[in-house]
């Protein structure tokens, strides 16, 4: 049985960032992705917008992360070339009760640290966007666009140049943990067995079916309640807090 130190099961835009930055710290990686390339499903089916931040309940993580990452998503781009274009978005209120409602999302806006709204007028707004029919809006400066696939492109570049492999049509059946290590078992056209210190399931919508195949039944329903809650449980910093330990080779409890 072949045997490396952690292995990455997806190799969409979540599996791919995580194995760069595991690369990146001299860790040895292994990213097994079951479709024939990189981003095919969730991560090349979205609306690649750059978000500011605006509607997320204030002090959450998704708010926390949103803001901190849309700052080193636009760098990251700037870094490496990839097609983006920080245009803004205008929210536009066509009525005088919805034009009330735009101090409130600014409020809250600012409340999750995105403090560049603007309120615009109406004619502000149509000098901008000559099409619109609005009493008023807010302008998201922040707010932008990116080519998702030159993005998930440039993080298997940096993940291959720091050492990191990838098996295609390489979808993973089963693993159990045995003494401190994991055992692997992928399927594909060549089917491997591995042995690695370090999972990380980054499955997308399989993930839930490759967790199934990690765990005894008597775990399914304590294993569900934790997909449930974790993003809500787990803090921002605690989260790069267990991140980094990975890096560094320690355990994240």
């Amino acid at each position: 049985m072949d045997k490396v130190e952690c292995v990455v099961t997806g190799a969409g835009v979540i599996g791919l960032a995580v194995a760069r930055r595991l690369a990146q710290a001299g860790r040895e990686v292994i990213v097994l992705e079951a479709a024939e390339g990189i981003g095919t499903v969730t991560s090349s089916r979205n609306s690649e917008v750059i978000h500011a931040g605006i509607y997320y309940p204030a002090g959450s993580l998704m708010a926390r992360m949103c803001v901190g990452g849309k700052r080193a998503l636009y760098q990251y781009c700037s870094d490496h070339g990839i097609p983006h274009r920080n245009c803004g978005k205008l929210i536009v209120a066509t009525t005088a009760n919805e034009a009330a409602k735009l101090q409130s999302i600014r409020a809250h806006a600012e409340a999750n640290g995105v403090l560049d709204l603007q309120i615009l007028s109406g004619d502000a707004a149509r000098a901008l966007e000559p099409a619109l029919n609005c009493d008023a809006a807010l302008l998201s400066p922040s707010t932008g666009i990116i080519d998702s696939h030159a993005f998930m492109l440039a993080l298997r570049g940096d993940a291959e140049d720091a050492g990191a492999a990838f098996a295609f049509h390489t979808p993973l059946l089963h693993a159990r943990a045995a003494g401190g290590r994991i055992e692997l078992d992928a399927g594909g056209s060549a089917p491997i067995s591995l042995e690695c210190r370090l999972l990380v399931n980054a499955a997308g919508l399989g993930a839930a079916a490759v967790a199934r195949g990690l765990i005894t039944t008597g775990q399914a329903a304590e294993l569900s309640a934790v997909f449930a809650t974790v993003l809500r449980a787990v803090e921002a910093s605690e989260f790069d807090r267990q991140l980094r330990a990975i890096e560094h080779g320690h355990s994240p409890g």
